[in-house]
């Protein structure tokens, strides 16, 4: 596919028709000449991705004809991703939305940004393009300024074009036509003051949800291509299955079956109908014998298995001397009675995707295209490339949105298949849509974790020491290399997922948000990193964040209980951070804490975090209903604040805060792997509960505030520590019993409370 098929014209023709402000296009770092003499001083730093691709004209183009283009090589996710960044730009460009065209993860036309992860979008994407938004509208001022030969100070912009006070305009288009500009990113920018803006700060309408309420091609799921065929794949039992025998003759002979493709352990079939496809996959499947596997361990074991295995260790805090609280903390040196102790338990977890992975792959003319919901298509180009042993630039990958995930799913890997089987089944698009069971079976999971908590109390009631420790795997195996694509797994040639790595501080995987935000005197937290992966494991929403602020803001009750303190109280009480003390109190107002009265087998809960310790504020404050004869808890009432700098679309973050405690009442309520020895046995809805709609809460309320003007900080995976916490908490204030294990299902408060 051309690079700009959408548009009707090509990249050369875009330019030759009238000329543009490209302010270079430039998808690889910049080679200029270098000054053979050091700098004097270091370069100051670019904001957000501009760092990473410092030329303008790989965020925003400017066509003759007025035409707006942003790039940004984050994905939409279904987080509103699109809108806040266009937005951005149009608030900087001073033009309608509607007027800009943007363009996404795309590796042909879309700067290389990564992931999308880690809620960075606005932090890195939407820095880089408010900053260059600006600077264009700046150049465009100063081009304006000599055409009319008037100070730049008595310019303005306006709906696409430079006025001059005395009534002349000139529009965007004009001020290009017929050159092309070559600039490089300059470190500050003349931003529009937040007083100024009409757009940014401004609750608008979603641009990704009309098409999906109507039932337009909006995900990779729904894309049909002319010619377009269909396959399937044979996967192996379980883990590490060798296949020892296969007969394909009576599939080859099946109606539609257009080819059998085997490449060593790897199997699939190409059929010129879908349901033809599935039909042929099941016969061969029956055919197929398979040898070996791995051995997994047994489940009623996996916690303790897991702090036995051999792990890591890493102290990522260890402060001894820093005073906070109240009362005397003990010396650096003297030992700390600890009192209070307590272990949570989380276990593996499906991302559960409504949609199963997905992808269409074609190989035409010597390139290999990819249409996929991967949330880094640069990565994967690099991964495919390294499977098929092509060059990076011969495969293009192409983002369009998944059916419901959030993190490393089965995405790329569907997209490997689709690789793989299009390079066999040249000259035709190849849809590759997994199986239900395929995607709960393979797909990787969000680690089980083991967290421990032990604090000493002093006299005051306050927190004299704090030790914590978590046991996690790794929480990204995301592609590149190829070794982290499944289907390369089971090549002839096939490649060995590489040792996986943990994720450095301050962000941190297993040990994400494992550091408290709260001062105590004493501080130690050790990170047991274990390398060895029982099961396929990598990024789910939030990594180990949402089982570490699941612990600590458990403990954090659990420690206020025992100081006879209020829970809000105690919280504030060892918290600096203004802007964590605001989101508490608001959300502890704004739910009537206070004034709160609880009845017979209900109870109210409180959590708060920022997530990552550098990004959204969050707190959650939760009702619910526990019957105690059937163990079944139900949601009430839930108020939320959260702080993510500045609000670019205040009802965007309150749909992904709201997600985000849904998605999490699901996981701390419902969600758990389950396996035997041999393989996953959780491999449809029923073995695997999710949340549905009897159990959403009765109401959702959130409040966000707003700060004009500050950098933007990630929202999208703010709540899920928070919702969790406050939903145990909640549960142990109806209850009066503390449970410690995920999920909250029926059958454990049922066991819990003893009846």
């Amino acid at each position: 596919m051309s690079g700009m098929t959408d548009l009707g014209i090509s990249r050369r023709g875009f330019l030759a028709g009238g000329g543009a402000l490209i302010a270079s296009f430039s998808l690889s770092p910049l080679s200029a000449e270098k000054d053979p003499s050091p700098p004097a001083t270091k370069a100051p730093k670019l904001p957000g991705n501009l760092e990473k691709q410092p030329m303008l004209d790989s965020w925003i183009r400017i066509g003759a004809d007025g035409s707006i283009m942003v790039f940004t090589g984050k994905a939409e996710l279904g987080q509103g991703i699109k809108t806040a960044l266009l937005q951005i730009a149009a608030e900087q460009l001073s033009v309608g939305m509607e007027r800009i065209q943007l363009i996404s993860a795309d590796t042909q036309r879309t700067p290389d940004e990564g992931y999308t992860a880690g809620s960075r979008s606005l932090q890195d994407s939407g820095s880089a393009i408010l900053h260059a938004a600006a600077q264009v509208r700046e150049m465009l001022i100063d081009e304006a300024a000599t055409r009319l030969n008037v100070p730049r100070q008595r310019l303005g912009t306006e709906r696409g074009e430079v006025r001059a006070d005395d009534g002349r305009r000139i529009a965007y288009g004009a001020l290009v036509a017929g050159r092309l500009l070559q600039v490089r990113a300059q470190a500050q920018s003349k931003l529009k003051a937040p007083g100024e803006r009409s757009v940014m700060g401004k609750s608008v309408s979603r641009v990704d949800i009309p098409g999906k309420v109507t039932g337009g091609v909006v995900y990779v799921q729904d894309l049909r291509l002319p010619g377009m065929v269909h396959a399937r794949v044979v996967r192996p039992p379980r883990y590490g299955a060798r296949l020892a025998q296969l007969d394909a003759g009576a599939a080859e002979k099946m109606t539609g079956v257009l080819k059998i493709v085997r490449d060593g352990d790897y199997v699939a079939v190409v059929a010129g109908r879908e349901y033809q496809a599935i039909q042929a996959m099941r016969a061969l499947g029956d055919t197929a014998r398979w040898e070996g596997g791995r051995r997994l361990p047994q489940q009623r074991d996996l916690y303790s298995t897991i702090q036995r295995m051999p792990a890591e260790d890493t102290v990522i805090a260890d402060d001894s001397s820093a005073a906070a609280g109240s009362g005397t903390p003990p010396g650096a040196g003297s030992p700390v009675p600890f009192a209070i102790e307590a272990a949570y338990h989380r276990p593996y977890q499906l991302h559960g995707a409504i949609g199963p992975s997905c992808a269409v792959g074609l190989l035409k003319d010597g390139m290999l295209t990819l249409w996929t919901h991967s949330q880094g298509v640069y990565p994967l180009r690099a991964a495919i490339a390294e499977m098929t042993k092509m060059p990076a630039e011969r495969v293009h990958c192409i983002h369009m949105e998944g059916s419901g995930c959030y993190g490393h799913n089965a995405a790329d890997d569907a997209a490997a298949d689709a690789a793989l089987i299009a390079r066999a089944f040249p000259g035709r698009p190849v849809r590759v849509q997994w199986m239900r069971e395929e995607e709960h079976a393979w797909e990787p999971f969000g680690p089980a974790m083991v967290t421990r908590a032990r604090a000493s109390i002093d006299a005051d009631g306050g927190i004299a020491a704090w030790q914590y420790q978590v046991w996690s795997n790794a929480h990204s195996t995301r592609p590149a290399p190829a070794g982290n694509l499944m289907p390369a797994w089971h090549l002839r040639s096939g490649f060995l997922p590489p040792p996986p790595r943990p994720i450095p501080q301050p962000e941190g995987g297993g040990d994400r948000n494992a550091i408290p935000l709260y001062k105590f005197p004493k501080v130690h937290v050790t990170h047991h990193f274990i390398p060895d992966m029982p099961l396929r494991v990598s990024a789910l929403r939030a990594l180990g964040a949402y089982m570490n602020v699941f612990s600590i803001e458990s403990f954090m009750d659990e420690l206020a209980g025992a100081a006879r303190a209020d829970p809000v109280a105690y919280r504030l009480r060892h918290l600096e951070d203004p802007r964590a003390r605001e989101v508490i109190r608001i959300t502890a107002a704004r739910f009537g804490w206070q004034a709160y009265r609880a009845r017979r087998g209900r109870g109210r809960g409180f959590a708060f975090a920022r997530y990552k310790n550098l990004a959204a504020y969050a707190a959650i404050a939760m009702e619910v209903e526990v019957e105690r004869e059937t163990g079944e808890v139900r949601v009430g009432r839930v108020v939320a604040a959260v702080d993510s700098g500045e609000a670019v679309n205040p009802d965007g973050i309150r749909s992904q805060i709201e997600g985000g405690i849904v998605q999490s009442l699901s996981w701390t309520l419902f969600e758990a792997v389950m396996f035997d020895q041999t393989r996953i046995t959780s491999r449809d809805w029923s073995s695997y509960p999710i949340l549905r709609f009897a159990h959403l809460p009765q109401s959702i309320e959130v409040h966000v505030i707003d700060r004009p003007g500050e950098p933007f900080l990630g929202t999208g995976e703010a709540a899920q520590g928070p919702a969790a916490a406050a939903l145990g908490n909640a549960v142990a204030d109806a209850t009066g019993v503390r449970i410690r294990e995920l999920p909250l299902n029926r059958a454990r408060v049922k066991a819990a409370i003893g009846i």
